[in-house]
């Protein structure tokens, strides 16, 4: 019992939860955005692994942070318009389309970094961004190591969450995208072009994933492994599920996680081997999938996701 009292008041844990978090916020506001809008995207895996990738290539070529974060995002947009076109413009399975996409652009990622990287024994690094020192807050007692000592793209993956949930529920832009999602019909009698929207709303949130795959590589750690991504992005779409399509729940849905994952890696340290580490891994998923059972059974599924939306019919 001490010892997870112990856990619980490091600041250390509170820290790597936010950090652990921040790609999980970013895919999940990019596949809310989708689903909003009545696309499926499971390209997502896909596209944060090649935003990894070619947002630490660009770096490692000279280009500053921010700059590999903005080639990352285009590098996703371009994705989310191969989807876009096949889904939205074509009208193809969402679901087959998506993890094509996936396979597409895991591939592509892997081909390219073996192709431009030379071949070494270890992969090579770059400098990735460094902790924010807040002036009043990252001095303070445990709050200041725990919460205002993240790098800048955690507390944009934040500020995202709630401007993103803004304007979902409070502008105008909003109300389309939700109309698209719910009855494209009805969006397209009040003026509005659902496939605009859709185009929109998937190229976006699609730069929004591959910002998340950026943030593995230009942040949490300073190297690409073709493998790094491990699943997050499925996660994020569970995410989507537990949130009700909602980005305030999103954040809080990512931040949950992040916790069980930062939670367990700790409780390893702390049982030194008594245990198989394999139970402590499971941990995280197997109350993920818990708290899903029990949120999605209120989930509200917008009427119109994965349904084609052709002009004129009914």
């Amino acid at each position: 019992m001490n010892e997870l009292m112990d856990i619980f008041a490091s600041a250390g844990l509170w820290a790597a939860v936010l950090r652990i978090a921040t790609p999980l916020i970013l895919g999940t506001l990019g596949a809310l955005l989708c689903e909003r809008a009545g696309v499926l995207n499971l390209g997502i895996e896909g596209i944060m692994t090649f935003g990894a990738m070619i947002g630490w290539f660009a770096v490692y070529h000279g280009a500053d942070l921010w700059t590999g974060m903005l080639i990352a995002a285009l590098s996703g947009a371009v994705f989310g318009l191969l989807h876009a076109g096949l889904t939205v413009t074509l009208g193809l399975s969402q679901h087959v389309a998506g993890l094509g996409v996936t396979l597409f652009a895991s591939s592509f990622a892997y081909y390219l970094f073996r192709l431009l990287v030379p071949v070494v024994g270890t992969p090579p690094k770059i400098v990735p961004f460094r902790p924010l020192s807040i002036p009043g807050l990252s001095d303070l007692p445990f709050a200041g190591p725990a919460f205002f000592s993240q790098t800048a793209p955690t507390y944009l993956a934040i500020l995202l969450a709630l401007v993103l949930g803004w304007v979902v529920f409070r502008t105008p832009l909003g109300l389309a995208l939700r109309m698209t999602g719910e009855n494209p019909h009805a969006a397209e009698a009040q003026g509005i072009n659902p496939m605009a929207v859709r185009y929109a709303a998937v190229t976006a949130g699609s730069a929004l994933m591959a910002v998340g795959g950026a943030f593995l590589t230009l942040s949490a750690f300073d190297s690409f492994i073709p493998t790094m991504v491990q699943g997050r992005g499925w996660i994020c779409i569970a995410l989507v599920v537990f949130a009700s399509w909602r980005p305030g729940r999103a954040l809080f849905g990512a931040l949950l996680f992040a916790f069980f994952d930062a939670f367990q890696l700790r409780l390893q340290a702390a049982f030194n081997g008594q245990l198989p580490y394999q139970l402590f891994l499971m941990t995280p998923y197997i109350l993920a999938i818990a708290a899903l059972a029990v949120m999605a059974r209120r989930a509200r599924v917008p009427q119109a996701l994965m349904q084609p939306y052709r002009r004129g019919e009914r």
